[in-house]
C-alpha cells in the first residue's frame, strides 16, 4: 500500500514538474473515472484509492459505472457524457476492448489523455494502463488448482465475459497454463456468466449436472467466483475444489468456511490511486510509463490473516 513518504514524494514530483508556474492554479483539475460497474467490492475499493489520490494531489475525481458488467452501451454513454465536460484527463476500464475505441478517439483528438485501468483496449490511445498482470495471475490460479486436485482431473471455468481484456486474459492465462504444464488436467467447459453471481450460480449447477465427476471450477472474478460457491452449495456437492479471483467479503467468508480453496487478490486501492496519479501527470504533459503493474497475490486459509495479504483484501 502507499506510505506517507510515497504520497509526499508523488506530490513533490508533481509540484516540481515542468509545468509553467501557476499552471492549473486558477482552474480545477477534473478527472472522471468510468468503471466497469460499482456493484462489486472490487470497484468500491478502486474508488477508495482514486479518491485518496484526488485528496493527496488536490484534484477532483468522480467515479461511476453501469449497473452491471454487461451494459456496454450504458458504459459508452457514460464515457461520452464525461468527455463532453472537457476534463483534464479521464480514467476508463473497458467492458469491451473494442466498442469504446471511436469515443476514445474523440478524446485523443480533443487532447484529453486517457488512462486505462483494470481492462485495456485494443488501441494505443490510452497513455498507460494501470492493471493486474491477469495472464500471470490466472496462470498462478491454474497451478494452484492443479496442485490441489492432485495433478489430474476434470475442471471447468466460469468466466465473467469474453469481450473485456480481463475476461480474455484470465480465461486464456488459466487455460494455456493448464494445457502447457498440467497435461493430466482436462478443461471440460468454459462458460460465461457476465460477472453476475445469480447467473453464475445457475451455470455452476448446470456444469455439476453435466459433469458429475468434476474436480474443480475456476471463477474469474468476484461475481463469478461467488456464483460458483453458491452453485456448489445449492447442489450439495462436497470435495470439489473452487479457485476464485478477487477478494470481496463473500469470498473471504467462503475460504474461512472451507468452501473455496483459495483465490487471487488484486490491489484495487493501489489501482485506483495509480490511475489518478497517472491521469494527473498526463494532464500536466508529463511522460507516464506505458504500463503500470499493480500486482496480485494468492491467498487461502494459510495466509489470509498475514498483514501483506490483509492489506489488499477489499472486504
Amino acid at each position: 500500500m502507499f506510505t506517507r513518504r510515497t504520497v509526499i514524494t508523488a506530490a513533490m514530483a508533481l509540484s516540481l514538474s515542468g509545468a509553467a508556474p501557476g499552471a492549473f492554479a486558477q482552474e480545477e483539475i477534473f478527472i472522471p473515472i468510468i468503471s466497469k460497474g460499482f456493484q462489486h467490492q472490487f470497484w468500491q475499493a478502486v474508488n477508495t484509492g482514486a479518491q485518496q489520490a484526488a485528496e493527496d494531489l488536490g484534484v477532483r475525481v468522480t467515479f461511476e459505472g453501469p449497473d452491471n458488467e454487461s451494459q456496454v452501451d450504458r458504459q459508452i454513454d457514460m464515457l461520452s457524457a464525461a468527455l463532453a465536460n472537457k476534463p483534464a484527463a479521464i480514467g476508463f476500464a473497458a467492458l469491451d476492448s473494442q466498442a469504446a475505441i471511436p469515443v476514445l478517439r474523440q478524446a485523443s483528438e480533443a487532447g484529453i489523455p486517457v488512462v486505462a485501468f483494470d481492462s485495456g483496449v485494443d488501441s494505443d490511445i490510452p497513455v498507460t494502463t494501470a492493471a493486474t498482470d491477469n495472464v500471470a495471475a490466472a496462470a498462478m490460479a491454474a497451478d494452484k488448482m492443479a496442485e490441489m486436485i492432485g495433478g489430474s482431473g476434470k475442471v471447468a471455468v466460469v468466466a465473467h465475459d469474453q469481450t473485456s481484456r480481463t475476461g480474455i486474459d484470465r480465461r486464456d492465462g488459466f487455460v494455456n497454463r493448464i494445457e502447457a504444464e498440467h497435461p493430466d488436467v482436462e478443461i471440460v467447459a468454459i462458460e460465461y456468466g457476465g460477472g453476475d453471481h445469480l447467473e453464475s450460480t445457475e451455470i455452476t449447477r448446470a456444469l455439476l449436472a453435466a459433469h458429475p465427476d468434476l474436480s474443480g471450477i475456476f471463477g474469474t472474478n468476484e461475481g463469478s467466483a461467488i456464483g460458483v460457491v453458491n452453485g456448489v452449495r445449492e447442489a450439495g456437492v462436497e470435495g470439489l475444489t473452487i479457485v476464485g479471483y478477487d477478494s470481496g467479503q463473500a469470498q473471504i467468508d467462503a475460504i474461512r468456511d472451507g468452501l473455496m480453496a483459495g483465490a487471487i487478490t488484486q490491489n484495487p486501492v493501489g489501482m485506483g490511486y495509480e490511475t489518478v496519479r497517472a491521469a494527473v501527470a498526463a494532464a500536466r504533459g508529463e511522460e507516464v510509463p506505458a504500463a503500470i503493474d499493480t500486482g496480485f497475490f494468492w491467498y487461502d486459509a494459510t495466509n489470509i490473516d498475514d498483514p501483506q495479504i490483509a492489506a489488499v483484501l477489499y472486504n
